[in-house]
């Protein structure tokens, strides 16, 4: 059984030291100051991909753009990776109680009462992921399954390659797929009232 990794070092600049098969906390996480990003779901440590590609990086700039003006004036705030988003099981587990730290492509957060000086403490409102070839597995499964269970209402997922978003609704504390929408349709957000994106200029032109 794993167990929790006991470094003495402050600070681990290097990514082969740790133990890939250890159950790490977000107080480990802060040490690490190596190049490489990672993510932690339920204390398993997760590599990232090294630099998206650049279909995933211009549907990211127009999502963001979209959801951004759309979000100007309101109360809601939108971020993107690399912005950290902890998952404590109980809202005051400190540092060391807390395994779970993932950074989503695109989130946004209406409580203010989840951000801090380090990102979103607790789930989003809104995330949305872009697949990519090393993450999709991670993205369809741990991620859906994390998402869920915390209660992040919406989950959007985007594949790149199909130009195809799917949208989970979390409905009684599960995802229901809303269905599949390609360039030509018009999607409608339930959580932020009043989004409505055009899928053709999310997907134009990518490929």
């Amino acid at each position: 059984m794993a167990t929790p990794y006991k470094v003495k070092e402050s600070r681990i600049d290097d990514i082969s030291l740790l133990e890939p098969e250890a159950i790490y906390s977000y107080a480990d996480y802060l040490k690490w100051t190596f190049e490489e990003r990672v993510e932690l779901i339920k204390g398993k440590l997760f590599k990232m991909s090294p630099a998206p590609r650049r279909t995933h990086q211009e549907i990211d700039s127009r999502l963001h753009v979209e959801i951004g003006t759309f979000l100007k004036g309101k109360s809601c705030h939108l971020y993107s990776a690399p912005f950290d988003v902890r998952f404590p099981n109980l809202t005051n587990d400190p540092d060391d109680q807390t395994f779970t730290v993932v950074q989503p492509d695109l989130c946004v957060v209406c409580d203010p009462a989840k951000l801090d000086d380090a990102g979103c403490k607790g789930a989003p409102d809104l995330v949305v992921e872009i697949l990519s070839p090393t993450t999709a597995s991670k993205d369809l499964n741990e991620k859906y399954r994390l998402y869920e269970e915390h209660g992040v209402k919406e989950y959007w997922v985007v594949y790149p390659g199909e130009n195809v978003l799917e949208i989970y609704e979390l409905i009684d504390g599960k995802y229901i797929s809303r269905g599949k929408f390609v360039r030509e349709d018009q999607v409608r957000s339930n959580v932020l009232k009043g989004l409505v994106l055009n899928l053709e200029d999310v997907f134009e032109e990518v490929g």
